[in-house]
This record gives C-alpha cells, structure tokens and sequence, in this order.
C-alpha cells in the first residue's frame, strides 16, 4: 500500500490544544499521507489552525461543518469525500486526542491488503490496553462491546472502537445517507453493515491511551443512542 492511497480522517470539535501535534505527528511517521479534518466549527478555532497549517502542507484538507452535527455525520462526509476523490484505496478513521497512536496506522494497513475491515482493538486476545481510564468507564467500555456482539454477532473483541481502516471499494457499496448514528453506535453500525456485505473483518492489538489535553466528548445521550439502536441494526438487517 503506498502512502498516497491511504486518507486518515479525523473529525474534531474543540481540539485546539491537540489539532496540530496531531498532524505534525503523522506526517512524521507518513510523509505521502493525506490527511482529512472534518471540524464542526469548533467555537475554540480547531478549524482555524488546520487552515493555517494548509499553506504549508499541500497534504492536509478541511471539511468545515456549519454546526455540532456529531461524529458519526462527520465521518460520513469523510467517506464520501475519500469516494469523491477518486483515488484513495483505504480510509483510516481515527481520534484526534491521541487516544490513538499515530505510530500504529501501519499496524492497521499492514493488515488491509486480505481484510477489507481492520479494527484497532483494545480487548483482543483477552487482554486490556487501556492506560489512565478509571473503572467505571472501562466497565461501561467492556459491557458495550458485550452488548454489541451479542445483537450483531460481528466477531470482534472491540465493536465500538474508533480506530479502524476501511477498503474504499467496500465503502462504495454502503448507502452512506442511511446511517445516523454517533458514537459508540456510528462504530458498530460500520462494522455491522460491512460485516453483512461480506467483507473480510480483522482485529490487531493497540493500546488506547486516555487523553491528556481536552475535555471527553463521552456522554449520557451517546450511551443511550447506543442501547437503543443497536439492536435495531440487527432487527432492521433481518427484514430486509
């Protein structure tokens, strides 16, 4: 996989204080890489820091949103922006708080040529990797991903991971405009769909560290859009 068939996207909302390290950051590790910053008009000017970073960087776009729509619709206009292009092979989707390490992309691609789904999982093998989370959300964490697999059965240690790589070919075959949901619901619902068109689905171990600049977009409403949809994915896919 060469550099320049890889788009990492990354949507924000008030990341001023990671935005640039984070892209400095990969483009240490990926020179030929592009890099897609999908921002909701961050009232701190995420935005206006990624524009500019763009005088100097050929590399870096901006996809600037007229409100808070939320992470699953940013990563939707990522996708179709990556289709739209024309010539992007694989779709990174990762966080901006370096939760995810930018060193472990290549672990992601290194896996894409035979999997057209490769998610970066925290729980594989039995283990945890996760540093500086308190229990209760790594409880809330863990019963996710059960809940998860019980209603879609993807088989997968991580459902509602963030960090994953995506083939555009199988991104094609998605109606993009149907998906809705945010957070921990948008992921799964991702994986779900692909998993049920029949594309090859892969886990490599990473280890998710808990941001040190910037507030959590973790909340009561993403937690409850993730209860109550999910087992509709699964409902839904047995009608049709």
């Amino acid at each position: 996989m060469k550099p320049t068939d890889v788009l990492i996207t990354i949507p924000t909302y008030n990341e001023v204080d990671n935005v640039e390290k984070i892209i400095v950051d990969l483009f240490s590790y990926y020179p030929g890489i592009t890099i897609l910053i999908i921002d909701d008009t961050s009232p701190d000017g995420t935005y206006k820091i990624v524009k500019e970073l763009q005088k100097s960087i050929s590399n870096v776009h901006l996809l600037l949103k007229t409100g808070k729509e939320g992470l699953g619709r940013a990563y939707v206009d990522a996708f179709k922006w990556a289709i739209e292009q024309n010539k992007f092979k694989r779709v990174i989707t990762m966080d901006c708080d370096f939760s995810h390490e930018p060193s472990q992309v290549m672990d992601l691609l290194n896996e894409s040529d035979e999997n057209q789904v490769v998610v970066g999982s925290r729980y594989i093998n039995k283990r945890v990797r996760i540093v500086n989370w308190p229990l209760k959300r790594l409880i809330l964490s863990k019963l996710a991903a059960w809940y998860s697999r019980i209603w879609t059965s993807v088989p997968v240690s991580d459902p509602t991971g963030g960090f994953n790589c995506y083939d555009v070919e199988f991104l094609r075959k998605l109606d993009l405009d149907s998906i809705r949901s945010n957070g921990y619901c948008f992921q799964v619902e991702m994986k779900f769909l692909l998993w049920k068109l029949k594309a090859k689905v892969k886990e490599v171990p990473i280890t998710f560290v808990e941001r040190e600049q910037g507030k959590s977009k973790m909340s009561r409403k993403i937690v409850w859009e993730a209860i109550l949809k999910i087992p509709l994915l699964r409902l839904k896919s047995l009608f049709k």
